[in-house]
């Protein structure tokens, strides 16, 4: 039985018209060049999120060198921009799959603070639009929400890398995109590689929650069934950790609401460092490193690289 995931992806806004769609066959290979980053970070210790860390706290590497960053950023108080890419594949009808991801949205806009947005788009086959752009009008979301009707083929990956293709700046950093989806992806026509590093140049720290997709593996023992739902948690897993979110087992859905809540908390208490590209050389793929101080044992998730320039010179 396949299973349900959520895959939530940091820094995305939606800009096509609602019309707008996919084509089939479509590949996506180019590369963004950013002329500036923002690198989200999120602290936690065993006691919980480390909310009282400073600028000076902070070491930026990249490519191993230290480097400079001009903007620093924090605060749960600081508003979320959320957008939902809803799977309406025909599998989500059955077991309940698709209203489980009614009741996601749902808890998500109920747990909505003053300036927070929510846009809801969804994916089917090779088709893509959007219902309700960036909005704090909830009745418009909930509306769109109860339209939803499953049908089609599974292209997951293709979906991730229209990601950064449907992108444009928006105020403030604490930005994030919802990819509700199920099961094994059985229509994409790009690989998961691709997919991750595109999402990836487009600085999209990605959080994934799956109910029913189990475990990441700890070796290949799989057989049948049990070893495609097991290679699509490892997906999932190198789709979270390589673009510094984190990957959420689920047993059943009464975990979802406090999952998705952990998921709230960390996109608002998120650092953000920001820095200029611009230096020597051509556009290339940089690998990031983010050190903090303090004692004590500590976890950082943040992205793990992105593509452009070398950071200014100082």
């Amino acid at each position: 039985m396949q299973g349900l995931a959520i895959v939530i992806a940091a820094a995305v806004t939606l800009t096509p018209p609602a019309e707008e769609v996919s084509q089939p066959g479509t590949v996506y290979e180019d590369q963004v060049s950013v002329g500036y980053v923002y690198v989200p970070i999120v602290v936690r210790s065993p006691k919980g999120y480390v909310r009282d860390l400073q600028r000076e706290d902070f070491r930026l590497l990249v490519d191993g060198r230290p480097a400079a960053f001009d903007s620093f950023e924090t605060g749960a108080t600081a508003p979320v921009s959320l957008v939902v890419l809803q799977d309406l594949s025909g599998s989500m009808e059955n077991g309940g799959k698709l209203e489980a991801s009614r009741e996601a949205v749902r808890y998500l806009l109920d747990q909505a603070r003053p300036g927070d947005e929510f846009a809801l788009a969804w994916f089917a086959g090779t088709v893509f639009e959007i219902d309700v752009p960036l909005t704090s009008d909830q009745a418009a979301l909930r509306e769109a929400l109860d339209s939803w009707e499953a049908y089609g083929t599974t292209a997951l990956q293709d979906a991730i890398a229209w990601l950064p293709h449907i992108t444009a700046d928006r105020p403030g950093v604490k930005r994030a995109a919802l990819l509700i989806t199920d099961g094994v992806d059985n229509a994409s026509t790009i690989d998961p590689e691709l997919a991750r590093q595109l999402v990836g140049e487009a600085e999209l720290p990605v959080y994934v929650l799956g109910l029913g997709s189990g475990p990441v593996s700890t070796g290949d023992d799989g057989e049948g069934d049990g070893e495609e739902v097991q290679r699509f948690a490892d997906v999932l897993d190198s789709l979270a950790s390589q673009t510094g979110g984190r990957y959420h087992a689920l047993s059943g859905p009464d975990e979802l609401g406090e999952a998705c809540e952990e998921m709230l908390q960390d996109l608002r208490h998120q650092y953000v460092l920001g820095f200029t590209t611009g230096g020597a050389g051509l556009a290339r793929d940089h690998r990031l490193q983010v050190l903090v101080a303090g004692r004590g044992k500590r976890a950082l998730a943040f992205r793990s690289g992105y593509y452009g320039l070398d950071p200014e010179a100082d």
